[in-house]
């Protein structure tokens, strides 16, 4: 993922070569692309799928449970894992056919039926990578981003956590999927591939709406986290805030169980963000560099603002930090350079100190994990940054032109596009604004649909007892 995301399946670089008009003169065959499959690459995008799984189970559970209420732990595992399982089942049924396939008239937007229920997958069908030629397994490219679609939707839990019904999770992991999480995938990540561009340099580019625009976003800052964040709040908005929410105290139960989380969060984000490169090559080892110096910068950076602020630096804040820095570069991952990276990591906490505290006081709303203003507003800033820090005047990757590729395959013969400042900041505003207004609609329609139907909120009375033994039966923890 994602200089601008897969698509057409098999059968790009299967056009066979025209045959030579019968001339006084020799003439050339028209160019082919030959693809090929190597087993490095789909090795490495098999591991960087389990790394990416690693993020949700054991890594967000453990992060967000070690953030709420004892009596609530149990619950927030439990919708965490229910989410999961749910989102895997539907990007089978029909998450993936659409996100990653033409959805004909509404291809701007949402992908078609294609391949719901995995209609025409075997293990011979091969997807488009970013080099000419280069191809992975299908079924490799639909694991590697069901874990995507998955982790989404268990992110927004941490903006509605502590009082919403189980049931209601369930409920919400089935439908907010297909009407924001796939037609933004589609949005950003779809086009025609390396070899048709390459192929045909001069024809129109297949391709999502946001994608379109010229937007980078290599692997989720406006998808993922910005998606994520806005539903939060959204969520956070409609259920009403926490019983007993700034009149006692909520602290956090476990910063060990946090903080462990976060080590295996920024553990899996390898996978999530160089595991996105879709080929094991000099772009995924950027993007692992990056995901390395962008976190570490984040981390110190909101140490540093506690220490000046408050005279002590917390756990709480360094695995904030962690997290605020794994979500502002995934965008940038594979287009910053490794110094840009680590500049944007700085910088980002202070942003996101400001909205968890000031912000939120301000306005009031209860976004119970801060998942809002850390991974919405983490996740602009960095799509933003992308924009500037892919310069490669400022030791960024530059932007690959398609169109200037050699048909061998090699991605190092590609030319890079002319760097416009202006040009590529806006197409990155753009990207985020309509990524803003799309979760933003669907969730708030989502959100709304599930609570006239059975509900969104459960009981004074369960809030008080605690979601673990009311909605499961069970405790995390015995007296």
């Amino acid at each position: 993922m994602k200089l601008n995301k897969l698509t057409a399946m098999s059968g790009l670089g299967a056009l066979a070569a025209l045959a030579a008009p019968a001339l006084a003169f020799a003439q050339d065959a028209a160019p082919t692309i030959t693809d090929a499959m190597d087993k490095g690459d789909n090795a490495w995008m098999l591991v960087s799928t389990l790394l990416v799984l690693l993020m949700i189970l054991p890594g967000l559970a453990l992060f967000y449970g070690g953030l709420v209420r004892t009596k609530n732990m149990l619950s927030m595992l439990m919708q965490i894992g229910a989410v999961t399982v749910i989102g895997m089942m539907a990007w089978i049924f029909w998450g993936y056919s659409f996100a990653f396939t033409d959805g004909g008239g509404l291809d701007s937007f949402v992908g078609g039926f294609g391949r719901l229920f995995m209609n025409g997958v075997t293990p011979a069908s091969m997807g488009a990578t970013f080099s000419t030629g280069v191809v992975i397994p299908e079924l490799t490219f639909i694991c590697f981003q069901m874990t995507f679609a998955c982790i989404t939707a268990a992110l927004v839990l941490g903006g509605v956590a502590e009082r919403m019904k189980f049931g209601a999770v369930c409920v919400f992991a089935v439908l907010w999927p297909l009407l924001s999480y796939y037609p933004l995938a589609h949005m950003v990540w779809w086009w025609s591939g390396p070899d048709a561009v390459a192929l045909h340099p001069t024809d129109p580019i297949q391709s999502g709406l946001i994608w379109s625009f010229g937007a980078l976003d290599f692997a989720g800052g406006t998808v993922v986290h910005i998606n994520a964040g806005i539903a939060a709040l959204v969520g956070a908005l409609i259920l009403g805030k926490r019983t007993g929410y700034k009149t006692e105290a909520m602290p956090p139960h476990s910063l060990t169980l946090t903080m462990t989380g976060a080590g295996l969060l920024w553990v899996g984000w390898f996978g999530f963000n160089a595991g996105s490169n879709l080929e094991a090559n000099g772009y995924a080892s950027l993007a692992m560099i990056n995901t390395f110096v962008a976190t570490a910068a984040a981390g110190f950076s909101w140490m540093l603002v506690e220490l000046i602020t408050h005279k002590k630096a917390s756990a709480l804040g360094l695995a904030s930090g962690i997290v605020a820095g794994l979500v502002a570069v995934t965008p940038a991952a594979g287009f910053a350079g490794p110094v840009g990276s680590i500049v944007l990591g700085l910088l980002v906490s202070p942003l996101c100190i400001f909205f968890c505290t000031v912000v939120k006081n301000a306005l009031k709303y209860d976004d119970s994990l801060d998942a809002f203003g850390i991974h919405c507003i983490g996740g602009i800033f960095g799509a933003i940054m992308t924009g500037i820090l892919v310069n490669p005047a400022l030791g960024g990757a530059g932007i690959v032109d398609y169109t200037t590729c050699a048909k061998d395959g090699d991605l190092s013969t590609c030319d890079n596009a002319v760097y416009s400042f202006g040009t590529q900041v806006l197409a990155q505003v753009k990207g985020v604004c309509v990524t803003i207004l799309w979760s933003a609609i669907a969730s708030a329609i989502v959100f709304y649909l599930i609570k006239v139907l059975m509900g969104l909120r459960v009981s004074k009375e369960t809030e008080e007892d605690g979601l673990d033994i009311v909605e499961h039966g069970e405790r995390a923890y015995h007296p």
